[in-house]
């Protein structure tokens, strides 16, 4: 695997994260806007940004499912396989996160969206951070999610950093099931 370092692209947006910087990036179906999960500066100025509210809460995903694994303890055989069925992939599972992770995540939520992706650039991205990373379409509330980082520009201008890439072959944003039922939520 080619370091992050090696990738300049990756190497400024992994910058602009550590900055409390918002990054644009390509995800399997469209593009994301994204921060670290803990930067509440950060987070907040996303949903700002978006004009998104925060009890909706918002997806973390990182390339590495061990990046959940304190929110993955104590799972049923079914649970296991669920997640070994559909990651990496476009699936988004709502989990309990028992007080790990903070509001302005979770929405105020008992549970936590997570997803682990095979996407190169996400890949990248949290094994250089060390950890996922907030994921929602880039868009502004009610306008449809950008397919091409063109669209994202048009959108944010420069207000985000754009990481090089391009989107993976998933025709529609992620599903979304709970995985305390299986109830899927929002379908793919």
């Amino acid at each position: 695997m080619v370091s992050v370092l090696y990738r300049p692209g990756l190497s400024l947006g992994l910058r602009e994260l550590k900055s409390s910087g918002l990054i644009a990036y390509p995800t399997e179906a469209v593009w994301g806007l994204g921060c670290l999960p803990h930067d509440y500066t950060a987070v907040q100025r996303l949903l700002k940004l978006k004009s998104r509210p925060q009890h909706k809460g918002l997806i973390l995903v990182s390339g590495d499912r061990a990046h959940f694994a304190h929110l993955l303890e104590g799972l049923t055989v079914e649970q296991e396989d669920w997640l070994e069925q559909t990651w990496p992939g476009p699936n988004t599972w709502l989990v309990p996160h028992r007080q790990r992770v903070p509001d302005w995540i979770s929405g105020g939520h008992q549970s936590v969206a997570i997803r682990v992706s095979a996407h190169p650039v996400i890949r990248a991205l949290s094994q250089a951070v060390g950890g996922p990373i907030v994921s929602t379409s880039a868009n502004p509330q009610g306008l449809a999610p950008a397919r091409t980082g063109w669209r994202a520009k048009l959108y944010f201008g420069d207000q985000v950093y754009y990481v090089p890439g391009q989107v993976g072959r998933a025709a529609k944003p992620s599903q979304i099931r709970d995985l305390a039922t299986g109830q899927i939520l929002r379908p793919a």
